[in-house]
């Protein structure tokens, strides 16, 4: 089996668990219920976490999440998934922008030993203006990994060219609340502008 055929079946496999494991029904009370995306059972995902930019400096979630944020966890080394996911957002962005929305994407690495802050830095200034991204000692990443319960594996082989397994969800985090909705890989730009935006209203009139 193709290498790249075999890690997209790893990775279907993987999303299927997460998307399990975070996927809860909404409280009756919950006010993003009427956006229609995806539950975060009992609020669970995200939280605290420490990086570092691609300017190298050190940064916190609240040093980051200071407008409504896509997160995404990925690689730049990535050949085909995340490339496409972080075109996505940066394009959902753009949506949201025609409106009158505010949000960024946010790229977190998950192979700090080739993304260094300022592979980092290029990356984003080649996909979007807006886009934070971010690095860490691998104790720093696999602290953030865990808050948002992203799975991630090096594969073997190859010490420089080697492929990460990782699960491919981007969430939702707004400043002041956290994680509200998650998307799926085949979640269209328009569908996670309308989805973004609404969350962004509910949060507006409470």
């Amino acid at each position: 089996m193709n290498r790249l055929i075999a890690t997209g079946a790893a990775l279907g496999v993987v999303a299927l668990m997460i998307a399990t494991y975070i996927l809860g029904s909404r409280p009756g009370d919950d006010p993003f219920a009427q956006c229609g995306g995806s539950a975060i059972a009992g609020g669970s995902v995200g939280g605290p976490f420490s990086l570092i930019d691609g300017e190298g400096n050190a940064v916190t979630d609240t040093d980051v999440l200071t407008s409504p944020s896509l997160v995404y966890f990925g690689y730049t080394f990535c050949p085909d998934v995340c490339p496409l996911d972080n075109a996505r957002n940066a394009l959902a962005v753009d949506v949201l922008e025609e409106s009158g929305a505010d949000a960024q994407p946010v790229f977190i690495s998950i192979d700090p030993d080739r993304d260094t802050p300022d592979v980092m830095r290029d990356y984003a200034f080649n996909v979007h203006s807006r886009m934070v991204a971010l690095t860490g000692t691998p104790e720093q990443v696999a602290a953030a990994a865990r808050a948002y319960r992203v799975y991630y594996k090096k594969q073997d082989g190859d010490p420089d060219y080697y492929l990460v397994d990782h699960s491919t969800f981007t969430y939702l985090a707004l400043p002041g609340i956290g994680v509200v909705d998650f998307f799926r890989r085949d979640d269209s730009p328009e569908v996670v502008a309308d989805r973004t935006e609404c969350a962004i209203e509910v949060a507006a009139a409470n």
